[in-house]
């Protein structure tokens, strides 16, 4: 099993990386502030546009270290990549596969699967640890609806009827997401779901979490030798990393919006920790991004025992599990794709 390295997170804008030794050097103008050894890094993810240096780009390539460059308010713009893993035979049988709206409906369907049946157990989670705080009629009319909906996905035929049983789905769960919300509740309003750019806090919150986990599916898939950019259920599109959208989808709401409402709902995260724009763009702010980077590193480390290998494992080892079981599905190794069942 892959052993889980760190990942180091640059939060401030006039930082600039280097260099030197086997280290990444920060730098803020010509003062070094920080050194870190390549040797236990998986990845680094920059939000400044300060940048790094050529040396540090190719050195991160040459031992397979993603280096992701975002904007400071989150938004995806590179990432720098060693040679590709796997074998062409791999990645071709993946766009063959893409090709045939009935071979991409046989994967995606198990991939929304495991997004219905995660967030249906999200929601019982909660009628089950908070039932007196919660509307729970309404809660468990929405985990009924999702319940309902999970054979007619895993029946679905065609990509355009998954995708509609999808957003029934995420109607059902997002309408009572509010309910899980139990502090903080003038500050922390949930309305739905709205993005590019975000409204409100909690959407700022969901939005900067499912940016961090696809670029983590993106390094996975890339890992063991799909290209990233080719989905199933995601259409292609310049610049969409489409099957890492594709596999984060079962992930989002055990991992992702779970560390969200704990974050809320422990007051980790409070008001202060957001920017407001004249625009109405709710953005998280320097300190709020370093606390919640903080929280999603310890959160990755956290045990669990994985569903189909029945073996524990840390969080931030289960997109590198999920990618290594759709290569085998790809390869003809396993009948079909098996998705993440958390409970």
């Amino acid at each position: 099993m892959r052993k889980l390295l760190n990942t180091l997170y640059i939060t401030s804008e006039d930082l600039f990386l280097s260099y030197s030794n086997g280290n990444v050097v920060v730098n803020r103008g010509d003062e070094v502030t920080a050194r870190f050894p390549l040797l236990n890094l998986e990845g680094i993810i920059t939000f400044s546009y300060a940048g790094a240096t050529p040396a540090l780009m190719g050195e991160c390539a040459k031992r397979n270290i993603q280096l992701t460059f975002m904007t400071p308010n989150g938004r995806f713009l590179a990432r720098i990549n060693g040679m590709s893993q796997g074998n062409v035979f791999l990645r071709r049988e993946q766009c063959r596969i893409a090709d045939s709206d009935t071979r991409s409906c046989v994967i995606a369907r198990n991939m929304i699967t495991g997004k219905a049946y995660n967030s249906r157990w999200v929601l019982e989670r909660a009628l089950r640890d908070h039932a007196l705080r919660i509307d729970q009629q309404a809660v468990s009319v929405a985990s009924d609806q999702i319940q309902q909906l999970i054979p007619l996905i895993r029946c679905a035929k065609e990509l355009d009827s998954l995708r509609g049983l999808e957003g029934e789905a995420a109607a059902a769960y997002f309408g009572v997401l509010d309910e899980l919300i139990l502090s903080q509740k003038v500050d922390f309003i949930f309305d739905g779901r709205n993005r590019r750019p975000p409204q409100d806090n909690v959407n700022a919150m969901l939005s900067f979490a499912y940016t961090l986990l696809a670029n983590d599916c993106a390094a996975a898939l890339e890992s063991v030798g799909l290209d990233a950019y080719v989905g199933f259920l995601h259409q292609d599109r310049p610049g969409r990393k489409s099957l890492a959208l594709d596999l984060e989808e079962e992930l989002r709401a055990p991992f992702a919006d779970r560390l969200v409402l704990t974050l809320i709902n422990n007051r980790i995260i409070q008001d202060k920790h957001f920017d407001r724009q004249e625009s109405g763009t709710v953005l998280l702010n320097d300190n709020g991004r370093k606390l919640f980077l903080k929280h999603w590193q310890e959160k990755k480390r956290d045990e669990i025992t994985h569903p189909f290998l029945k073996e524990k494992l840390p969080w931030g080892l289960v997109p590198y599990v999920q990618s290594l079981l759709l290569a085998r599905c790809i390869r003809g190794d396993v009948d079909e794709y098996p998705p993440f069942l958390w409970k």
